[in-house]
């Protein structure tokens, strides 16, 4: 519940927030990256992980300030509960297309009345020792939910779905947001980007958090946080290695392939 609130509390106070998707299992990851990241987005919708790999990840973020935001495979609450149940900060819920879709979200997270999680915390409430009478009030109050937007559905429903009571933020899914347009992997098409500036800006009017997860680079990304997004996925775990790889290996090859030119030469 303490990073859920220090995340929250960071994006009112205005700064922006950035993190990793972790797509790997070995839980060192999330523990090596929380020095850098505001938040970790775990994510099981794409990704080989049993229940026992996220709480490993969720463990790893323990003693740090790192918002941990599992996206859960579907908007399903079995898939949800046992989730914030090992103690995920929020839930990031994919592919929702309409108002009800998002409603069901936000009721998954929040026990009655405010919604229909079911009680059994076990890791969240610290192994029992932080249940007392206001245990539900807090962890209603705190939880973070994510709604992706990724279907023009939902983008269309924006003005609605932002008025719900209980949903935190947005983040948006641009290839599949593009897909859903008949651009599929024109994430930089005219009318998608105009879609995603409208999600922004109706999350913003409505005071909930945008968030915005695309590749590109840093000025691309920074380009988003000038349209209004205040927290970005800036890539994952993979990505990060498959990166530093080409670059090492790059650089040895070039820097090597001079003088054995030069020598083949003479």
């Amino acid at each position: 519940m303490e990073n859920a609130q220090k995340f929250r509390d960071k994006l009112a106070r205005g700064q922006v927030c950035l993190g990793p998707v972790i797509t790997c299992t070995d839980a060192t990851i999330t523990e090596a990256l929380c020095s850098l990241y505001d938040f970790v987005w775990i994510d099981t919708e794409h990704n080989a992980m049993s229940l026992e790999t996220v709480q490993a990840h969720l463990m790893a973020t323990k003693g740090s300030e790192v918002a941990a935001l599992v996206r859960v495979r579907w908007n399903d609450p079995a898939l949800i509960k046992p989730v914030l149940d090992i103690g995920a900060d929020g839930v990031i819920v994919p592919f929702v297309r309409s108002v009800d879709d998002v409603r069901r979200a936000v009721a998954a997270c929040r026990y009655p009345p405010d919604g229909i999680r079911g009680f059994g915390p076990r890791r969240a409430s610290g192994y029992g020792r932080l249940l007392g009478p206001d245990f539900a009030r807090r962890a209603n109050a705190t939880v973070i939910v994510i709604a992706q937007i990724e279907h023009i559905d939902a983008a269309n429903a924006i003005d609605e779905i932002v008025q719900l009571p209980g949903l935190t933020g947005v983040v948006l899914g641009p290839q599949d947001l593009s897909g859903s347009m008949g651009l599929l992997g024109q994430t930089n098409h005219p009318e998608v980007v105009a879609v995603m500036e409208r999600v922004i800006t109706a999350a913003r009017r409505a005071g909930l958090f945008a968030g915005q997860s695309i590749g590109g680079g840093p000025e691309a990304q920074a380009g988003w946080v000038r349209r209004g997004a205040q927290w970005l996925s800036v890539g994952n775990d993979m990505g990060f290695l498959m990166e530093g790889a080409r670059q090492q290996a790059g650089g040895i090859r070039q820097l090597v392939a001079g003088p054995a030119a030069k020598g083949a030469a003479q």
